[in-house]
């Protein structure tokens, strides 16, 4: 029996992401998502495992609606003063 499932990867955080949590997720550059996919050089796969550069990244205060999974909405991402 097939059992789909996922996984989040979580790193040290960049400079960005430090000042909200002492972790961040891993995020795959679009340029490396096929060698990711791929999964055959075991070394290359360790050397992503690393913080997505902070100045691609940006971070704004979203409401407090996004702190229940239930609300599975747009408005979860949108800026807290809009």
């Amino acid at each position: 029996k097939e059992i789909k499932t996922f996984t989040i990867i979580t790193t040290a955080p960049n400079a960005l992401m430090k000042k909200i949590h002492d972790r961040m997720p891993v995020i795959i550059p679009p340029d490396l998502e096929d060698a990711w996919l791929q999964g055959e050089d075991l070394d290359k796969l360790q050397g992503m495992l690393v913080a997505y550069p902070a100045k691609e990244m940006a971070a704004y205060e979203v409401s407090t609606i996004v702190n229940s999974p239930k609300n599975d909405i747009a408005d979860c991402i949108k800026p807290k003063d809009t």
